[in-house]
């Protein structure tokens, strides 16, 4: 499988794709989720290319009925030779009827079978990405991540829909075409054989290098459309420090790499048709040329080969053969520059579909813990496990957590953590304060394994969390994050996000926990109120509220509160500290604050500094040591 590492390789690198036919290969082997479907348009392609080609055939024997016709100068058989041609060509209008219906037909399957496809294609992908890690969504901007479903997603539904289909088509057609044609004149078709070589080094040529550059096309459009995003996202402070232009002309450098890559690509795919439409003519041309030599078949031939041993009258044709070996000619080359234009798409859509199939192919969320959570018939929960003897033994669900020893580093060069030791019991409420970048907020990321240590200990009711199921571990942690999202739905729907089954009086319960409710109350719709855009009819307060609220309903063992009230103003600060108290009481709880009011009544409070425990103690204590919380309480340094 694809590590992190590559594919962050290959969005910032130039590289080739590993193997086109090994992609376009996976992407056809999604086909088997609609193999009905695809075997009957393929039963439609093989009689659609074989009416239009027998249909073409039967030129050869409309033109024979005509050629008698005027050799019966007498009008003898004038009648036969009418009833003769006019089967003929209600047979030929019958088999192009055929053809038309199938081809309706099989466009129809195919476009059925695509959208079946395309549905499982976007499954695999939205459920690779809830599996990866938190440090794969960390190192990708939201924009780059849409780009996987809009994108390159967008171009592999174009192949599978037109390209795949009129591939199909052109290729058992062409064989049909070839068929026809050996049996129609076997010496005029080694000049199309040497005709038609030649069009396939020219386009071999051409896909290898506009391969490349549709894949440098898709990169490049999938870094200006996460610039973009970011932008919208952040207009407000964009327009807030006058940086219009500065954001214009950062996106004016990666808008003219697009389309010097772009312009690129698809200068080498456009020359493409031309160049095959021209050749067709030239071979039109020539095969007309020396077909007419062939027909003549007299004294021209015998003339310019009277010194030869040949016999010329070997390779002859009748001039109805051909006539209908030139419609067949036409038939030919229409069909080898469908093939040819075909590449175009095909190679956008694997330059997308590598980069998916790459994603997909990343390392899931290592999850080796063999510790499960479960809940006794009294109500009470335990861990159950196997001990080193292999006997099954549970221990209760308390919520003591201790780091032992912990370091951590992010890119495994600068340590984020360094030593950190540190002990919380059932019902206390630890503390950290310390400057930005000091490990706070890592240190709550290590506890839920979004991350994983690099050394030492993390225990959770004396169990090393490495050997918990993190769903289950999870399951136990409740969070209020400093960057609150909410979903679209209603209120009532975004507060049970932190327990699905609850029941609406429990949602109503924890939102008067949180002191959520009056407001709640007072919108349009109450708790049916529908939230947009991640909750933008409301204030970053009320937004807050509910967040904890949503907490609040999930009945967390331990709770982790990342700046939880840094939106809120100090009056409603006020308001919910009583309901804060009512959610914390009886569980381990983390806070981490710049305000240092609200971690006074903390049973410990440590002080970080550049990933170290440098002072630990409560209030008072801390006060008295007078040492770096002693600064920062009394102004003598603020936290940043």
């Amino acid at each position: 499988m694809a590590k992190q590492s590559d594919i962050i390789a290959n969005h910032k690198g130039q590289r080739r794709p590993d193997n086109f036919f090994r992609t376009i290969a996976r992407l056809l082997s999604y086909y088997k989720n609609c193999m009905w479907a695809l075997i009957c348009a393929i039963l439609c392609i093989l009689v659609y290319s074989a009416a239009t080609i027998i249909a073409g055939y039967m030129l050869d024997p409309l033109v024979k009925v005509l050629e008698s016709a005027l050799e019966d100068k007498a009008g003898i058989h004038i009648d036969e030779q009418t009833a003769k041609y006019t089967v003929l060509l209600i047979y030929m209008g019958a088999l192009y009827l055929v053809g038309a219906l199938t081809n309706f037909g099989l466009n129809r399957l195919m476009l059925q079978c695509t959208a079946v496809v395309m549905a499982k294609l976007r499954t695999d992908l939205f459920d690779r990405m809830q599996e990866l890690p938190v440090a794969f969504f960390d190192s990708h901007t939201h924009g780059e991540l849409m780009s996987y479903f809009t994108n390159d997603v967008d171009a592999i539904r174009e192949m599978l829909n037109h390209s795949v289909t009129q591939l199909l088509i052109s290729t058992a057609s062409l064989t049909g075409v070839i068929i026809a044609m050996i049996s129609l004149s076997a010496p005029l078709f080694l000049i199309v054989l040497v005709l038609g070589t030649l069009v396939v080094l020219i386009t071999k040529f051409i896909a290898s290098r506009s391969g490349r550059n549709y894949v440098h096309q898709q990169k490049a459009l999938a870094q200006v459309n996460g610039y973009i995003e970011e932008m919208m996202e952040g207009q407000r402070v964009v327009k807030a420090f006058n940086h219009e232009k500065k954001v214009m002309a950062d996106f004016d450098v990666m808008n003219e790499e697009l389309r010097h890559v772009a312009t690129r690509a698809n200068t080498l795919a456009s020359i493409m048709g031309p160049i095959m439409n021209n050749l067709s003519h030239i071979f039109y041309a020539l095969t007309t040329t020396i077909g007419v030599l062939f027909a003549v078949n007299g004294e021209l031939i015998t003339k310019l080969s009277r010194n030869s041993s040949f016999d010329w009258s070997k390779v002859g044709v009748e001039g109805a053969v051909l006539i209908t070996f030139l419609s067949f000619i036409r038939q030919f080359s229409n069909r080898v520059s469908e093939i040819s234009q075909q590449f175009n798409y095909i190679l956008l859509a694997l330059a997308g579909a590598e980069r998916v199939f790459k994603l997909m192919d990343m390392e899931p969320e290592i999850d080796d813990g063999a510790v499960t959570l479960e809940t006794l018939e009294d109500g009470s929960r335990v861990w159950r496990m196997i001990d080193k003897d292999g006997n099954e033994v549970t221990v209760p669900l308390v919520g003591k957590v201790e780091l032992h020893d912990v370091d951590f580093s992010y890119d495994g060069e600068k340590k984020v953590l360094e030593d950190v030791t540190l002990y919380a019991k059932k019902g206390q409420k630890i503390a950290f304060v310390g400057s930005t970048g000091a490990g706070k907020t890592t240190i709550t990321n290590l506890i839920n394994r979004f991350y994983d240590v690099n050394d030492g200990e993390i225990t959770y009711d004396g169990i090393d969390i490495r050997s918990i199921k993190k769903d289950d571990l999870r399951g136990t942690l409740g969070m209020v994050l400093q960057d609150t999202h909410l979903f679209t739905g209603t209120v009532m729907d975004n507060i049970r996000y932190g327990k699905l089954d609850a029941a609406d009086e429990d949602c109503i319960a924890a939102a008067k926990v949180a002191n959520a409710h009056y407001f709640i109350s007072h919108l349009p719709e109450g708790y049916n109120t529908m939230l947009y855009a991640d909750g933008a009819n409301l204030s970053q307060g009320q937004r807050q509220l509910i967040a904890i609220a949503r907490a609040a309903v999930a009945s967390p063992v331990v709770l982790i509160l990342d700046e939880a009230t840094s939106s809120i103003d100090t009056r409603t600060e006020k308001l919910i500290e009583s309901g804060m108290d009512k959610l914390m009481e009886g569980r381990t709880v983390f806070v981490i604050a710049h305000r240092l009011s609200t971690v006074r009544n903390s049973n410990a409070i440590m002080v970080l500094e550049h990933g170290k425990i440098i002072e630990r103690g409560d209030h008072a204590e801390l006060l008295r040591q007078q040492g770096k919380y002693y600064q920062l309480y009394t102004g003598a340094f603020e936290l940043s």
